[in-house]
């Protein structure tokens, strides 16, 4: 049996990180979203997957190549265009020779999910077993309605509040017979013009084929949809990492709890860091310095003297050399922080954060959340971010500056300040 991982989305509500790197490729607790898929899949036995791509689709096969460190076998086929989940399973049929697996490759979910869902429908003979999660948001999500007998009837998207049929949402897992291509085949596009794989799944029950759900557990999946999503994806997958310190740590550092120190990187004197935490290759973080739970510091990453770091994801290559804060915030790949730079994290209200995603508002639900940035962003000292504000890559805030609002991609943002400057007399 083959897998196939559908990883052709751009993402757009997760920019501005997926500016400069697709959504399955963003790192938490040090490893890309798709990576934890595809060890799901190779956990459960299969040896062989074919990865649909579209967007920065080079990106996804430069870091991942033929598979081999993975113990798979892996064939990359492209999406010519953003046309939904059914035309994305549909070009890999040629590459598909009987049943096999369908994965939303940006979700996370516990790596036995992949091997339940396979067991069940070895069971008996099914036309499919798709993955369903209890969610406490059903209009926020694809609901499953089933029969008497826990047949799945249909698939509801974003039902009225009130209206779901059940709370069991699709968990983007799949074992499929073939004639589910034919079924693919059969359906039509939707209003905004894409073929969705839930209608094909629709057809099926409807001619009387066994499609089975197959529960997970509420703890065991995670969407990722959202900037602000990602840090609680970090948290999931730190908490589930066999952690361990292969680098150095220096005298007078404090590891407390589950840390990871990879191999090359340093722990400097004075550092005091509460787990779970990961620190990747070659990091320098320290002396004196706080790194708090739910931290993720990326390779080369420096975090120097006087700098608290707490429940951030830090990308390669980003540098926060002293006297900086970061709370609640995503730092893309090779930012600069000038010091004293400060991400506020708590609205001077206490209320819930707000943050623009797709030229919408929208209500995080969340009390604590800093700032998003993009690639190579550098901050001049004392510069200061308000909570929830996005800065797109390549941007530059200069001192004192206080940016209260998203900036775009290439800014630069300055503080013009009245001065007097006269001769002292005596």
């Amino acid at each position: 049996m083959k897998a196939v991982l559908l990883a052709a989305g751009a993402g757009e509500r997760l920019m501005p990180i997926t500016a400069t790197r697709p959504k399955h490729l963003i790192k938490v607790g040090g490893k890309p979203i798709l990576q934890f898929c595809l060890e799901a899949v190779q956990k459960a036995g299969i040896t062989d997957a074919i990865i649909v791509t579209h967007y920065m689709g080079d990106a996804i096969r430069s870091y991942f190549g033929d598979g081999e460190q993975l113990g798979l076998k892996l064939t990359y086929v492209e999406q010519k265009a953003i046309q939904g989940t059914g035309n994305a399973a549909e070009v890999a049929e040629p590459y598909v020779d009987g049943d096999f697996v369908l994965i939303y490759g940006d979700l996370l979910f516990g790596q036995d999910t992949v091997k339940q869902i396979l067991s069940q429908f070895k069971k008996g003979k099914t036309a499919a077993v798709m993955g369903v999660v209890p969610v406490d948001t059903p209009e926020s999500y694809g609901i499953i309605e089933q029969d008497a007998e826990g047949k799945v009837k249909r698939t509801v998207e974003k039902p009225a509040p009130g209206k779901a049929p059940s709370n069991l949402a699709n968990a983007g897992v799949y074992v499929f017979s073939k004639e589910v291509f034919d079924k693919i085949k059969q359906t039509k596009a939707s209003i905004r013009g894409e073929w969705e794989l839930t209608d094909a799944i629709t057809m099926l029950a409807e001619e009387g084929k066994t499609v089975l759900s197959s529960q997970i557990s509420k703890d065991d999946w995670f969407d990722v949809g959202r900037p602000w999503d990602l840090l609680d994806a970090n948290n999931w997958a730190l908490k589930r990492m066999d952690h361990k310190v292969l680098g150095t740590v220096e005298q007078g550092a404090h590891l407390i709890g589950p840390v990871t120190v990879a191999e090359f990187a340093r722990v400097r004197s004075g550092a005091y860091i509460e787990g779970p935490v990961f620190i990747d290759e070659e990091a320098d973080v320290g002396p004196n310095c706080y790194v708090r739970s739910g931290t993720s510091i990326g390779k080369k990453v420096r975090v120097g003297n006087g700098c608290e770091i707490k429940n951030s994801i830090i990308m390669d290559g980003t540098h926060a050399g002293h006297l900086s804060y970061v709370g609640d915030s995503i730092l893309g790949e090779k930012c600069n922080l000038g010091a004293g730079t400060i991400m506020a994290n708590l609205r001077f209200d206490d209320g819930q954060i707000k943050m623009m995603v797709k030229d919408q508002l929208v209500n995080t639900g969340r009390r604590k959340l800093g700032a998003v940035f993009g690639d190579y962003v550098k901050t001049g000292i004392k510069s200061l971010f308000m909570p929830g504000v996005k800065v797109g890559a390549n941007s530059w805030v200069g001192a004192n500056f206080m940016v209260e609002r998203d900036l775009p991609a290439n800014t630069i943002a300055l503080l013009k300040q009245n001065s007097e400057i006269k001769e002292k007399k005596n």
